[in-house]
């Protein structure tokens, strides 16, 4: 009798590894590789973000995709496992044909060539590259702090930065002024310029005007810019101006006396009589120091319903570790000119007195001879019943007249 054929497990085998083949390979069979659909992205990424590269691949099949470091050909993940020992990478995918390998809090090592590849015979893959930057910061150890010259010296201020792309340094100073810049090293004229580039900031035969603070900027296209500030001092002995020097004033009057400094480092400033007698803040005098620059100061010294006693000589002096000065001023009384009393009845019309004041400078146009006739005469010209006026007065009045038409 025929019996019906059966399978072995032993010869069904070959069958079934046919088949998976055939199932893990079906797109090659019909034609379909993989294939990458868009390029890998090159990156920047400041040190410290994350940095996230996408792959998109077609028709994986049953292929794995991997990542790799291309310059250390490091393999960093196969598929969804992350093989280095590295916490901050991980792997995702979207369940179709996106690959992702992100890099949490990127530092300066991450720097270099990523592969996203394909294990295909031959292999592809597609490559990109990971710039890390740093934005700058001062490296204070190396950079100047504040600095002392003395006036007609010269200093030299330095700021150095690390970051990358490395820092450019840019000088500039805090009120926005000019800084003066040597122009060639034998020549004794000086370029203003709002900004200075460079690490070393040189400034020769320094002068007062220079005093103030600078600022040096850090900058590399990475934000933040970074700056430090320095106060450069410039010392010399004190300077008074007094604007002036003869004041008279009328007595039971204020009277203001004033002297400008200029002095490096900061000067004590006071007050004293010609005498010597210094004098003190009280009901009698007071005393301000007005600031106008880090080294200008003006003084000013009121004092108050002056008396006889108070004319005579004032010193104003100006006292620093490096010298003093001082200015003098004489104060003098000043006649206060007293006013004609008049009362109402006293007082001429302004009315008759413009009316007769016409016709005055009508005669005397017309007829210049009844002026000098009046005036041999001792004649007065009669403005009312009750106020008799001078020719003189008149002619002033006149005079007046004439020169409001």
């Amino acid at each position: 009798m025929h019996m019906p054929q059966t399978f072995s497990s032993i010869s069904i085998y070959p069958h079934l590894v046919y088949i998976l083949l055939l199932l893990q390979c079906n797109d090659v069979a019909f034609g379909l590789v993989p294939d990458f659909l868009f390029p890998l992205a090159n990156l920047t990424v400041p040190q410290g973000r994350d940095a996230i590269f996408t792959c998109v691949v077609n028709n994986l099949g049953g292929y794995r995709v991997a990542w790799i470091k291309a310059d250390t050909k490091a393999i960093l993940a196969i598929h969804e496992s992350v093989i280095t020992n590295n916490a901050r990478l991980s792997v995702t995918h979207n369940d179709f044909n996106t690959w992702t390998l992100n890099i949490r809090n990127v530092k300066r090592e991450d720097r270099g060539q990523y592969m996203c590849q394909v294990n295909t015979d031959p292999m592809k893959m597609q490559t990109a590259f990971l710039e890390v930057v740093i934005p700058p910061d001062i490296i204070y150890e190396e950079t100047s702090g504040d600095m002392m010259v003395p006036e007609g010296g010269s200093v030299k201020l330095v700021c150095k930065a690390n970051g990358y792309p490395s820092p450019n340094i840019t000088w500039k100073r805090e009120d926005s002024g000019s800084i003066l810049v040597r122009e060639g090293s034998h020549s004794n004229q000086k370029a203003r310029l709002t900004s200075v580039d460079g690490e070393v900031l040189s400034l020769n035969k320094v002068t007062r005007s220079e005093m103030g603070a600078y600022l040096c900027i850090a900058a590399n296209g990475v934000p933040p810019s970074v700056s430090k500030r320095m106060m450069l001092h410039v010392h010399f002995h004190p300077l008074i101006q007094v604007p002036n020097q003869l004041v008279g004033a009328p007595v039971n009057t204020n009277v203001t006396l004033q002297c400008h400094v200029e002095a490096s480092p900061k000067a004590i400033n006071y007050w004293t009589r010609e005498s010597g007698e210094m004098i003190i803040s009280n009901d009698k005098y007071y005393m301000t120091d007005i600031d106008n620059s880090y080294y200008s100061t003006q003084l000013q010294l009121v004092i108050k319903r002056i008396h006889k006693s108070d004319l005579g000589g004032y010193k104003c002096i100006s006292k620093n570790s490096i010298g003093d000065a001082e200015g003098n001023i004489r104060l003098y009384e000043m006649e206060l000119q007293e006013k004609e009393e008049t009362n109402d009845y006293d007082s001429p019309d302004i009315n008759e007195v413009n009316e007769n004041s016409e016709k005055r400078l009508y005669n005397d146009f017309h007829d210049p001879s009844s002026r000098e006739e009046e005036s041999n005469l001792g004649l007065n010209v009669t403005v009312s019943s009750s106020c008799v006026i001078s020719v003189k007065k008149v002619y002033l009045v006149l005079l007046i007249v004439w020169l409001q038409i």
